[in-house]
């Protein structure tokens, strides 16, 4: 990756930040609005909206703590039960995209889980009108690690520069708070030696990622 460690990581905190700041300020009105509110029923709907922008605060650090940081404990693998409760924590706010979950692995290398996540947070932004997410991963007979993601909707946009960031083919002048992410992705892939493919016809977005045996710890 052409960023330097520090400048990256800066940005991946900025792409943190921006997506945390939706939530935070809402719960910062809520309150704002309790506090001069006297009518029950108004009162009551406050808390409701404050409790919602709660659980979307945890479920974004929740998710960012594992497709970001070094979550998941002193081991080299995540459960893959909490790389699922993380990403369907995240997608839970839009309630037109349905979620499939096909992963057979029990557990997953932090390096995988992390692309895994990541992948998962871009082709859900992709279903701009909701639609269905599937992602699965699976072991070959050789040890082999793929993942793959289909997203299906009305309307699909994955802009060209996340596009070039998956894939290796973006600029370095192109990195930025926004494509860190994909950025990341590429990273992760390049350095456990596999390789990102992506693939978009007919309202339908297909990505893979392959990752030959042994997949590296994650440091």
């Amino acid at each position: 990756m052409a960023a330097g460690a520090v400048e990256f990581a800066s940005l991946l905190c900025s792409r943190l930040c921006h997506d945390l700041l939706s939530p935070v300020g809402a719960l910062n009105n809520g309150l704002e609005l309790l506090a001069d509110e006297r009518d029950p029923a108004m009162r009551e709907r406050c808390m409701e909206l404050l409790a919602e922008s709660a659980r979307a605060s945890a479920a974004k650090l929740k998710f960012f703590r594992l497709a970001f940081g070094a979550a998941g404990g002193f081991g080299d693998v995540v459960d893959s039960r909490e790389a699922r409760s993380a990403i369907e924590d995240l997608l839970a706010a839009n309630r037109r995209l349905a979620f499939g979950w096909l992963v057979e692995e029990d557990t997953l290398p932090k390096p995988a889980a992390k692309v895994l996540l990541n992948l998962g947070m871009i082709a859900g932004d992709a279903l701009v009108r909701g639609g269905r997410l599937d992602i699965g991963a699976e072991r070959g007979d050789t040890g082999a690690l793929e993942i793959v993601l289909q997203a299906r909707g009305a309307r699909l946009v994955l802009d060209p520069v996340l596009r070039d960031a998956l894939t290796g083919g973006g600029a370095a002048a192109e990195i930025t708070a926004r494509t860190a992410a994909a950025h990341l992705v590429h990273a992760v892939v390049t350095q456990a030696g596999g390789r990102v493919q992506i693939d978009m016809a007919d309202g339908t977005l297909l990505i893979g990622a392959a990752f030959p045996a042994p997949v590296a710890a994650a440091a």
